[in-house]
């Protein structure tokens, strides 16, 4: 019995990491989670970490790094970006461009757009839906995990 809930335990575990692997592209790299967790050590909202600090080169809190400067094309806070990094769940899900751009489709700064809606389940902006304060993966929980913020190789 106690082999058996071992093993369960390992594929609970490699289970959800395999799908993730397989919904995120092959070409892309992590650059840490967008949480509103400041306790966690790879969320946006640590200012002590590599992530959420704004000095450091990778960290969309840096205003001038390539992911936090107004001026980047690459940069969340630029309203005319459009090759911005993307967002994906503990799932592997796919939740739309982390982009200040209002226009982009799938950005989650357009009203109108599937991820940035907030009327649409899949948008971080609807509070019952997946940026709902409650949900233990949801970028708008205060203790959750958050989503990855996922860039291709050939930007870092």
């Amino acid at each position: 019995m106690t082999c058996q809930r071992r093993t369960n335990a390992i594929l609970t575990t490699l289970v959800p990491l395999t799908l993730f692997a397989l919904a995120v592209p092959a070409q892309a790299q992590s650059i840490g989670r967008l949480s509103a967790n400041p306790y966690q050590q790879d969320s946006t909202s640590n200012p002590h970490s590599s992530v959420g600090s704004p000095y450091s080169p990778s960290s969309i809190n840096n205003p001038h790094g390539t992911y936090g400067s107004p001026y980047s094309p690459n940069s969340v806070n630029n309203p005319h970006a459009t090759d911005t990094p993307r967002l994906y769940d503990q799932q592997g899900n796919y939740r739309g461009k982390l982009s200040s751009n209002p226009y982009d489709p799938e950005s989650i700064a357009n009203p109108h757009g599937k991820y940035g809606s907030r009327y649409s389940n899949e948008s971080i902006k609807n509070p019952h839906g997946a940026g709902s304060p409650y949900r233990q993966d949801s970028p708008n929980n205060p203790y959750g995990q958050g989503w990855t913020i996922v860039v291709p190789d050939n930007r870092r």
